[in-house]
């Protein structure tokens, strides 16, 4: 099931939802929502997990993409 996966989405299933996480997480701190609370809504057990995965994806921490957002 993995292999077809992979296949399909050029992903393997955990790197795809971690993928998907950080897209829901973006489209929520446009809102301006606290970063605990976008953590929480976008699937990350806290904020450190968030923090630390949204670096990994996207090279920047959350509150440093919320202020380049808004320049």
């Amino acid at each position: 099931m993995i292999r077809s996966f992979r296949k399909a989405t050029g992903l393997p299933p955990h790197a795809y939802l971690r993928q998907l996480r950080v897209e829901r997480a973006r489209e929520l701190l446009f809102r301006r929502m606290p970063l605990a609370e976008v953590a929480l809504a976008a699937g990350f057990a806290d904020q450190a997990h968030f923090t630390r995965t949204f670096k990994q994806i996207t090279g920047t921490t959350p509150g440093r993409y919320r202020l380049d957002m808004a320049a």
